[in-house]
């Protein structure tokens, strides 16, 4: 039976002026593409419906007013300029949407809206790495993480610098519908479904010269990951010593090879619990974790669930 239109998780993006059109076209071609229209409703609202100047010099026509707020399941607000606090009557709206449960997230700088309406005080919250200090500046009752691709903070989420927010809309998709789905997505899109590292390395920093043996490393760890990799495992494979090759990864990456490498298996993890009818223990094996035990409390300290309950909410 096909779903009523207002049976479907209704996503609103808000276009503020001047809105950033390519973080606006990232949330409506993941959320509003014809493909999802059996799983989303997507509405663009702005103060008022109409036409709404936007940074690269042409208009987005808002079907709706602020309105479209009121029965919002997610709301997100797209990146704008100039960073000037929204009128009053959008933060009034964003406040009322959190304070009825709605989950609400922001795109590059629209994280200034969130912020503007009160919604970040005592939380973490990230943005592009080039307005960190004005953001600090501006906020100081926000933690700000200007090194990630994004932050969920359960209801309230943000992302870095432009395509960051293709990275939190497809972790948004996949807390909706599991990595399988999220993973469709991403390819529809030809983009990876996961991202390793953060934003730091895009920060006028140059990658040093072996970036590319890293990648090639990752490539091959994600093939062997049902094997007992160790840090030694990866440095023989790109041919650092593997102190240097620890120290290479956590500047590029912003994590450990094993904290990357667990959470690589732990999303094949996730896809095979949605995909096949594997034992958790096959699943385990298959995934590098060695044990049922393991994955469990992987998955348990991940997602706060237990395999055969991921399993049957997302399959």
């Amino acid at each position: 039976m096909t779903p009523s239109a207002d049976d479907l998780h209704h996503v609103v993006a808000v276009a503020l002026p001047a809105v950033v059109a390519v973080d606006l076209s990232i949330v409506a071609q993941i959320f509003g593409h014809e493909d999802e229209r059996g799983r989303y409703r997507f509405t663009t609202c702005a103060e008022a419906p109409g036409p709404v100047a936007s940074t690269t010099g042409f208009a987005i026509d808002a079907g709706a007013g602020l309105e479209a707020l009121q029965d919002a399941d997610t709301i997100v607000v797209p990146g704008f300029a100039p960073r000037v606090a929204p009128h009053p009557e959008v933060s009034a709206a964003l406040r009322t949407a959190a304070d009825r449960g709605a989950r609400i997230a922001s795109v590059c700088v629209g994280v200034f809206a969130l912020a503007a309406a009160g919604l970040l005080d005592g939380r973490t919250a990230t943005t592009h790495w080039q307005h960190a200090d004005e953001f600090r500046a501006r906020f100081p009752r926000v933690r700000l993480n200007p090194d990630v691709l994004y932050v969920d903070e359960g209801t309230i989420l943000t992302s870095a610098g432009i395509t960051a927010g293709i990275d939190l809309c497809l972790h948004l998709y996949r807390r909706d519908h599991g990595a399988a789905a999220a993973a469709d997505v991403a390819r529809r899109m030809v983009v990876a479904t996961h991202r390793p590292g953060g934003q730091a390395q895009y920060s006028g920093h140059p990658l040093p010269d072996d970036a590319a043996g890293l990648g090639r490393t990752c490539d091959w760890a994600v093939a062997e990951m049902h094997r007992p990799l160790t840090v030694d495992h990866l440095a023989r494979h790109a041919g650092m010593a593997p102190r240097t090759f620890a120290r290479s990864f956590r500047e590029q990456m912003h994590l450990t090879p094993m904290q990357w490498l667990a959470h690589q298996r732990l999303l094949e993890a996730q896809r095979l619990l949605e995909a096949t009818g594997l034992t958790v223990d096959d699943i385990a094996r298959r995934c590098g974790f060695g044990s049922a035990v393991t994955l469990r409390t992987h998955l348990a300290r991940r997602a706060g669930t237990t395999p055969s309950a991921y399993r049957s909410a997302h399959r």
